[in-house]
């Protein structure tokens, strides 16, 4: 079914991902990661360019959210009596993954992109990565919206930084992750026994 064209004079809908508060959080995912790791998040993302004029920090924002790496990011919660890290970013890459649109992976707490038996070894990474302000090569099982695992591989997670170098909160990306069965295997592979 086609959609519905829009009322003459009426503009469609800002993408979320491109409302200022997400353009300024791209900022500081890509600048904190330069500063982090020494290298971009995203090839646009130069090491020796000044803060951007707004429709380059647009620009910026949009090939973020339209990068292949998935890319993360939650709150420090320090302001919230629950203390519980809520997400504040994702790219289209983690919402595929995760299979949630926009509206419903940014203020989710994070700790649910995680299966409860999974949840402890996360909280400790992340405050490893905390304590170091950045860890690179981290392997570990997700969960997605339906309730299927999947492996991520050689995730980095870094301290983001706003511009004024305040902690804001985590973030995180990675490129290489793969499903798991939705059954336990009944016999082990021949190379695990």
């Amino acid at each position: 079914m086609p959609l519905p064209e829009p009322e003459a004079g009426s503009l469609p809908a800002e993408a979320p991902w491109l409302s200022p508060a997400a353009i300024e959080r791209a900022s500081w995912l890509l600048a904190s990661h330069q500063q982090a790791f020494g290298r971009p998040l995203i090839a646009s993302a130069s090491p020796a360019a000044p803060a951007p004029a707004a429709s380059e920090a647009r620009q910026r924002a949009q090939e973020l959210f339209a990068a292949a790496a998935v890319v993360l990011a939650h709150d420090g919660s320090a302001d919230r009596p629950d203390h519980d890290p809520r997400l504040i970013y994702a790219n289209r890459s983690a919402l595929t993954l995760w299979r949630r649109p926009w509206a419903e992976m940014v203020g989710l707490p994070s700790r649910l992109t995680a299966e409860p038996a999974e949840r402890p070894g996360r909280d400790r990474l992340l405050a490893s990565a905390r304590a170091r302000e950045a860890i690179s090569g981290y392997t570990g099982i997700r969960i997605d919206s339906h309730g299927r695992r999947f492996v991520i591989q050689g995730a980095r997670l870094w301290t983001l930084r706003d511009s004024d170098g305040r902690d804001r909160g985590q973030a995180a990306a990675f490129s290489s992750w793969w499903w798991l069965p939705s059954s336990p295997l009944a016999v082990l592979p021949p190379a695990l026994v």
